[in-house]
């Protein structure tokens, strides 16, 4: 009996063994071999960090500080904007610094110009005049700079200068500079200048006839060595301090990786570059997450989220979210997590937050909208009213009584003393501009109630779209009053 037993559970373990073993969630790939200090590739659409070394140790960067440089002068100046370079931004560098093209004091160039010489040449001249056009100082522009990180989520970083050069408190990690990177290369003017393989220099002082620059990223250039045929732009950098460091953004089978490798000292950057997007192509896939959770979007039953209750009619969830996850892995292998109380950066109708990890990894997130609730966001936000904001007085279609008007203005009564017509002539201008003051405040209450009337036909318009009633919007603007948000 015994040995009919021992067989028959060696019959099934053979049987069941292979088909127990092919659904086992698969490892977490982890060895690249990077010779960099730190590295790391990320998904540039999950923000999912695919492989990390140091990641969130601090380092010197060197000239990836001009991508920050870059997205902070595109948001805040025109691409034709004039600017001129001063006597600082020319020799107000550090010895051994260079100064690409023989650039002068006095030399003139458009934004569009000085941010092709800064990425494609690394040139620190034009990253300090373009720093000192748009924030009237160096120092008044890395305060900007410092403020750009913060909102993008960058939490071990503190930069000095515009161009990279050494500084003892310029410093970030190859995490934060993979989010600086991410929101360059998806800023579409950052991508095209920084993807440009070569660009025409107006004529300057000491090139009259100007000159053609061209990209000093070696991955991104056919023909060369290190050329990378998904790679679609990137930043060098190199300090004594800081080593070799780089940027690179790349793209395949529709997927996009930001790599970032810093601190390089044995000129290993592109090497370890190749080997980390490989890795982060080659291993790993994403999976789309709307086509995967629809046990909120789809059904007849209403869905709880929170303190609130939806038809899944009026909820969805972004069609292009990603997880990241490894090639043989399913969307089933992760485990989600519900968040209702969201952050305060949340999109407009956002009533929860499904967050993805793999073996505790974070892999990916989504929002799920409410197209009411973005109904009352909107409106909100453009100044909507409760019934309780309307003022006392006024329906929307009236004004409070102002006293008898006469001609469109208000009509002043007032007697000239005859014995001071210099006192008279003083009250005609009182009288006269307290007319004028009742027009203008007048025709500014008109402009209000128009545009409050436009806000309502506007919300009517989207209420029907969605198919929500009046009062079940009413309902719900009252919900979020009492919310507080």
């Amino acid at each position: 009996m015994k040995k009919f037993m021992s067989l028959l559970l060696s019959i099934i373990i053979m049987i069941a063994g292979p088909a127990m073993t092919s659904y086992a969630k698969p490892d977490w790939p982890s060895d690249t071999g990077i010779q960099s200090e730190a590295g790391i590739v990320m998904d540039m659409d999950s923000r999912t960090v695919i492989f990390g070394q140091n990641i969130h140790v601090q380092k010197a960067p060197a000239s990836i500080t001009k991508l920050l440089t870059a997205l902070v002068v595109i948001e805040n100046a025109k691409l034709d904007d004039m600017v001129t370079f001063s006597d600082d931004a020319i020799h107000n560098v550090e010895d051994g610094a260079g100064n690409k093209n023989a650039l002068e004091v006095g030399d003139k160039m458009t934004v569009k110009d000085c941010l092709y010489h800064m990425l494609l040449t690394s040139s620190n001249q034009s990253a300090n005049a373009l720093a000192e056009h748009v924030a009237g100082s160096r120092d008044a522009f890395v305060a900007m700079m410092n403020e750009k990180v913060k909102e993008l989520g960058c939490e071990n970083s503190h930069f000095a200068n515009p161009s990279g050069l050494n500084d003892d408190t310029q410093l970030t990690t190859v995490y934060d500079m993979a989010l600086i990177g991410t929101a360059a290369y998806e800023n579409p003017t950052l991508l095209e200048i920084g993807s440009a393989k070569s660009y025409r220099l107006p004529a300057t002082a000491n090139n009259p006839d100007g000159v053609t620059i061209k990209m000093e990223h070696k991955m991104l250039m056919e023909g060369d060595p290190n050329y990378y045929p998904a790679a679609i732009a990137g930043k060098t950098g190199f300090t004594s301090i800081a080593g070799q460091t780089l940027v690179t953004y790349a793209s395949k089978d529709n997927r996009r990786l930001i790599a970032v490798t810093m601190k390089s000292t044995e000129f290993t950057h592109y090497q370890d570059t190749t080997a980390l997007l490989n890795f982060g192509f080659d291993k790993f896939q994403n999976i789309n997450i709307s086509e995967n959770e629809t046990s909120y979007t789809s059904g007849d039953q209403p869905v709880t989220l929170g303190d609130g209750s939806y038809e899944p009619s009026d909820l969805s969830i972004d069609a292009k979210a990603v997880i990241t996850v490894p090639r043989d892995a399913q969307f089933s292998d992760t485990d989600r997590n519900v968040v209702t109380k969201l952050p305060e950066n949340h999109p407009d109708g956002a009533v929860a937050l499904l967050e993805y990890t793999y073996n505790e990894r974070k892999v990916g997130e989504v929002y799920i909208i409410s197209a009411k609730q973005a109904a009352i966001d909107e409106t909100a936000q453009a100044g909507g009213e409760t019934p309780e904001s309307v003022p006392a007085g006024q329906d929307g279609e009236g004004t409070p009584d102002s006293g008898k008007e006469t001609g469109g203005a208000a009509h002043i009564a007032f007697k000239l003393p005859k014995q001071a017509p210099w006192i008279a002539l003083i009250g005609v201008i009182a009288a006269a501009g307290l007319g004028f003051a009742i027009v203008f405040f007048k025709k500014k209450k008109e402009e209000e109630r128009r545009l409050m009337e436009e806000r309502r036909r506007k919300r009517r318009q989207r209420l029907e779209e969605i198919g929500c009633t009046q009062e079940e919007f009413d309902r719900l603007l009252e919900e979020r009053a009492r919310r507080g948000k």
